[in-house]
This record gives C-alpha cells, structure tokens and sequence, in this order.
C-alpha cells in the first residue's frame, strides 16, 4: 500500500439504494476507497426537505459531521440543532442521531474510528410528522 491514497468521492459507489434510502439521500462510504486502516469517512447529500429514515448510534465510535453545502437539522436523542454550511458537530458513541435537510438540502461528510460491527439503528427515532 501506498503512503496515501486520493480518491474523488464522486467515484465511490453510493450505497443508499441498496439500504432502501435512495429517494432520500446518497450514501458513499469512502473508507475502503481510499485505503483507510483506521478511520470511518463517508460522504452524505440529503435530498432537499428530507428526513433520513433512521437514527443510528454506536457503541464506540465517537463521530465528527462537517457540513459541507447546505442546511438542515440534526436531531441527537430528544434535541434537535440546527445545522449550516461548515458546522462541524462531534457526537458521542451512545448518542442516536439522524439528520434532515432545509429546502436547500444537506451534504456532510461523516469520520470516526472504524470499529467493525459497531453501529445500531433505531427505525423509529425519528417518525414522520
């Protein structure tokens, strides 16, 4: 292996039609693509007026969310922050969390320690209004 890798994100295969999310957000997990021993890394656009379907946590992997393009809200347990273009917001391991996006829509990449296995999701954390 090299000592660095370079990859364009938009090269990464976007993983959320197969997770059954894809009218509403791209998914890329760029870890694998640019050799990451390490470190979590994926990339995130929400679909303008948006809702991931989801909130996840984990049981180790502290996380760091960047807002790259457009707005929205994240909500982390039972409050929801209002998020804008180059908020970066850090979220403990046991925190669930899912995100929306404005009328603008949200991109945000995602890193963390790669712990295999490490994730849960909650389907009901945040319904439908």
């Amino acid at each position: 292996m090299s000592d660095y890798t370079k990859k364009n994100l938009s090269d990464v295969k976007d993983s959320a039609a197969e997770f059954g999310i894809g009218e509403i957000q791209e998914a890329r997990f760029a870890d694998g693509d640019v050799d990451a021993q390490d470190t979590g890394f994926s990339h995130h656009v929400i679909r303008p007026g948006k809702r991931q379907g989801f909130g996840h946590q984990h049981d180790k992997a502290e996380e760091v969310y960047v807002v790259i393009a457009g707005s929205g809200r994240i909500k982390l347990d039972d409050e929801v922050v209002d998020l804008e273009r180059l908020d970066a917001i850090r979220i403990s391991p046991e925190v669930t969390r899912a995100l929306e996006a404005a009328d603008d829509g949200l991109e945000y990449l995602a890193f963390g320690p790669k712990h295999k296995g490490d994730g849960n999701l909650d389907q009901e954390f945040w319904p439908a209004d």
